[in-house]
């Protein structure tokens, strides 16, 4: 297998650490997005919305969309699982897995701080504003799992969730947020760290770390 990635985007490093996971040998393959090299005519033929991951399997077929990428590794790859078995429980995994990957990252992710840079806003209030959606994300994840076992998101072992988490609460850091405010989230990623798996997929780790 073949990932297309950035060793600072979270979505490549959530599939990085889903890979971990699961014992998986992939080829990685990166893409500097602040050179832009996301936007190349090569890269577009492969996704077209230029953004990264993308997952090509061993008989050239292309995944993107890193919840799609990883629920398809779980699905083939099933052991250890990434969601509970129980229907409940695998909408609440789910949910929160959401709020980060579909409610918190994509609004201050580099494509959109990059534009507020280019309605001119300055570059205090583009910080700030990055900082403001990690805090609600985060905050919203916080009670969402505060009645839940841990050591992780959602007991004894990391689900998708904790896959969401460890890159979002990189993010909120790199951003000036004040993550001690949110305990429970940090009980869950001290877990997750722990492991090998994420401890290897963490972007300092990768090749075209600068």
């Amino acid at each position: 297998m073949k990932l297309h990635g950035y060793f600072r985007s979270s979505a490549s490093y959530r599939v990085r650490i889903a890979l971990n996971l699961k014992g998986l040998w992939c080829e990685h393959l990166p893409h500097h997005l602040r050179k832009g090299e996301q936007h190349a005519p090569a890269y577009l033929a492969i996704n077209p919305q230029g953004l990264v991951p993308a997952l090509e399997d061993d008989v050239g077929s292309i995944l993107t969309q890193s919840l799609a990428i990883i629920e398809w590794l779980d699905e083939t790859h099933p052991e250890p699982p990434l969601l509970p078995k129980d229907p409940l429980q695998r909408a609440k995994v789910r949910a929160f897995a959401d709020v980060l990957a579909c409610d918190t990252h994509p609004v201050q992710n580099l494509k959109v701080l990059a534009r507020l840079r280019e309605l001119g806003l300055p570059e205090d209030k583009v910080t700030a504003w990055a900082g403001w959606a990690n805090r609600e994300g985060l905050a919203a994840c916080e009670k969402l799992i505060a009645n839940e076992p841990g050591p992780f998101c959602f007991g004894a072992a990391p689900t998708i969730a904790d896959l969401c988490l460890v890159p979002q609460l990189g993010n909120a850091r790199r951003f000036g947020v004040d993550v001690n405010a949110f305990p429970r989230l940090l009980k869950a990623e001290a877990a997750a760290q722990a492991m090998p798996a994420f401890a290897n997929a963490a972007p300092d780790k990768q090749a075209d770390a600068e």
